[in-house]
């Protein structure tokens, strides 16, 4: 632990402010993901229920407010509004982590050209340039780099994950709407 006060107490400010940043950029991907990977897959659970009353005959329009007040004949036009309005609830968020994934290496790589900057600064200041003094400030200014790629990875992951739930729900609706509408 001692060893992160003496990192973050030798570091440039603008390091320091790009690993806070990525900080909270890990923070907001596992957030992002957790709650969207429950509530897609919760909206799946429902829209695959509602699929089975239908196809069993239980029910006759899906279970969302929209079909409620209407009439058992339902345009294709609603069912269209209806769909894009569950594809657009389930992928809200979505659009963050893939921002999160395609910046934090940019954030990264930032703050290690700002420290290598600043460390070949005082290096030439002091005179004394040999490989042995390059190598730590080196090793320490890509540590903002290692930092940013961690965060992207997962970032990316996991918008990949929640795509393909989100795709999973869309056939769901999908195969709703086709019954619904061979059954006319």
């Amino acid at each position: 632990m001692s060893s992160l006060f003496i990192f973050f107490g030798e570091s440039n400010l603008i390091t320091v402010i790009t690993l806070c940043w990525l900080s909270l950029y890990c923070f907001i991907t596992l957030w992002i993901f957790l709650y969207k990977y429950f509530s897609i897959t919760r909206m799946s659970i429902d829209e695959k229920k509602s699929l089975e009353a239908i196809i069993q005959g239980d029910q006759k329009l899906p279970r969302d407010a929209i079909f409620f007040s209407a009439d058992y004949g339902v345009s294709d036009g609603i069912f269209s509004i209806w769909k894009n309005k569950i594809i657009r609830q389930a992928t809200i968020g979505l659009s963050f982590l893939s921002i999160i994934a395609s910046t934090s290496p940019f954030i990264g790589l930032f703050g290690t050209v700002v420290e290598i900057l600043d460390a070949f600064g005082r290096l030439g200041q002091s005179g004394q340039v040999s490989f042995d003094v390059i190598a730590p400030i080196i090793s320490k200014a890509l540590i903002a780099t290692a930092a940013g790629i961690l965060t992207a990875i997962p970032a990316y992951t996991f918008f990949l994950i929640l795509k393909r739930k989100v795709y999973d729900l869309g056939i769901y609706i999908q195969m709703q709407i086709d019954y619904l509408s061979s059954a006319k």
